[in-house]
């Protein structure tokens, strides 16, 4: 299992600035939606319209946050981004009916896509000669914090109180507003000399931008163990229920333990097509064993589930792993924060779409659903290398273009 915390220095704060907003996530993402529906008693059909709308509008704050952190520096934006989703979510006390709901979580959910984004420089420029590395660390670190908080807000929905939910979401407002306070401890980042040239260069960036469509098309699988296996093993199979937080918490005590080491044996972005490749075709297993377990005895169906959901978690790692490497090592240093915020593009597609394409066809259409959802992450998987490799023939190109403007005026 990593160390929670690194030794002292810049790591040290952004790795307790995320664990402290993590366990703020926990909270949220336990019972926030139990929230509106339990407590402010808002219809779920209106819930789920309003997360649809936030998740939609925020898609485009990653891009215009990323470029203002190159720009202005990220430590503060980054921090504007969390103290901005603490008062918004402080402000869900108030949502008491729909549209105050939508413009609280709007922009909420918009603050949270901006601070990935502002929050990738530092990444990038604390992370050491590996911030891939360090970002799969901050990635277990998040699944210890959102462990930490689900845990947490357990008592406020065994309560079941209005009072109790309102506390919930008060501590998730303190939890952002730590977060932020403890970035001010962090040194500042000189933001990078942009040059000349176009302004929104990552959108420009073709090869760029097909990665981050195959990365999205995968990223569909995080749903997977929290939409489509949860339904699937209550309305198709006779495994018992508990089951459903028992593959929950084999996914989290793997990502903790093993997703730093994953990372560690991809050091390029050609391994990190490879690993995309592996990570489609352990989906592609994980869906056919979850397919196979309905209508056979609840102990067969419990157990190839359970393997499933291993299998699944591998292919997890492989494919996050794949992510930081090439999102990070694709993007020019000066405008890192610009080209993660346009490769979260991606991931927000598949948190909007992902559970309705998932419920379509894995558990409308039944097993030849989980066929073809397994095929559709093969075949992103496959495409993946190539599109890399592209991108890495682009990169140069731009590289020696830039290079041979630099040296123009000596001439």
């Amino acid at each position: 299992m990593p160390q929670l915390m690194p030794d002292a220095g810049p790591q040290r704060v952004i790795a307790a600035s995320n664990f402290v907003y993590t366990v703020g996530s926990g909270l949220y993402l336990t019972a926030g939606v139990l929230y509106f529906t339990q407590a402010v008693r808002l219809p779920a059909a209106q819930v789920g319209l309003g997360l649809g709308i936030a998740g939609v509008v925020s898609l485009a704050a990653g891009i215009a946050v990323g470029h203002l952190a190159d720009k202005r520096g990220a430590r503060g934006i980054y921090a504007t981004t969390l103290l901005v989703q603490a008062l918004a979510t402080a402000g869900f006390v108030l949502a008491d009916s729909f549209w105050p709901f939508v413009v609280m979580v709007g922009v909420a959910t918009g603050a949270k896509a901006a601070g990935l984004a502002a929050r990738s420089p530092l990444i990038r420029h604390y992370g050491g000669d590996r911030p891939q590395e360090f970002r799969a660390y901050l990635r277990a670190v998040t699944n210890v914090g959102v462990s930490l908080g689900a845990a947490l807000a357990g008592w406020a929905v065994q309560v079941g109180s209005l009072p109790a939910y309102q506390l919930l979401v008060v501590g998730n407002a303190i939890a952002f507003a730590a977060s932020a306070a403890i970035l001010v401890i962090l040194p500042p980042v000189t933001p990078e000399p942009t040059g000349g040239g176009p302004r929104w260069i990552a959108l420009r960036d073709r090869p760029y931008l097909l990665i981050t469509a195959l990365d999205g098309l995968m990223a569909v699988q995080f749903k997977v163990l929290t939409v489509a296996v949860p339904l699937w093993l209550i309305e198709a199979t006779t495994a018992p229920r508990w089951l459903v937080s028992g593959t929950m918490v084999i996914n989290t005590v793997i990502v903790i333990v093993f997703q730093v080491r994953a990372s560690r044996d991809i050091d390029s972005p050609t391994a990190g097509g490879r690993a995309y490749r592996r990570a489609g075709v352990a989906f592609l297993a994980a869906c056919s064993l979850i397919s196979l377990s309905a209508g056979i005895p609840a102990w067969a169906a419990a157990a190839l589930l359970m393997i499933a959901v291993v299998i699944h978690t591998l292919g997890e790692l492989w494919h996050s792993a794949a992510g930081f490497e090439v999102s990070f090592a694709l993007a020019p240093k000066r405008a890192t924060g610009q080209y993660l915020g346009v490769f979260g593009l991606g991931a927000g597609l598949a948190e909007a779409l992902g559970p309705g394409l998932l419920i379509a066809l894995c558990i409308t259409w039944g097993r030849p659903g989980w066929y073809v959802v397994g095929a559709l992450f093969t075949v992103t998987g496959l495409t993946a290398p190539l599109a890399v490799r592209w991108a890495q023939r682009h990169q140069h190109v731009q590289r020696t273009a830039r290079a041979a403007e630099q040296q123009a005026p000596a001439a």
